[in-house]
């Protein structure tokens, strides 16, 4: 099933809004990406102009940042501890960018969109 992101055929106050043409391919979304806490799987989507995307769909290590070293370390997640997008997604362990996860190192914020880069990236706190 997709989305259509383009103009609603009602306006504000009710009325009906009167389209001069029809629906185009371009003006349709996708799903949100649910990435989860589980064994690395990705998919590949195909994106305007032919260009592709890599999503996450479950990813079990992280990329984290350690300011105090300066260095980055691969890190197992263990949980989601916060998620300011929904705090439903604390209970399904759904990540997305600004989720604090616990991981082996600690508490770590994410700074990369796993359903769009194809990456899990964390910045250690």
């Amino acid at each position: 099933m997709t989305i259509f992101q383009g103009k609603s055929s009602k306006k504000f106050t009710g009325g009906k809004r009167r389209h001069s043409r029809l629906k185009k391919r371009h003006e349709l979304g996708r799903e949100p990406t649910h990435t989860r806490i589980g064994e690395d799987a990705r998919k590949q989507i195909r994106g305007m102009g032919g260009s592709t995307k890599t999503v996450v769909l479950r990813g079990d290590s992280v990329n984290v940042y350690v300011p105090a070293e300066k260095k980055t370390v691969r890190s197992k997640i263990i949980t989601v501890k916060e998620n300011p997008a929904n705090p439903h997604y604390v209970q399904r362990n759904i990540m997305n960018k600004s989720t604090v996860i616990q991981t082996e190192l600690g508490m770590a914020r994410i700074t990369s969109r796993p359903g769009r880069d194809g990456t899990i990236n964390a910045v250690l706190l």
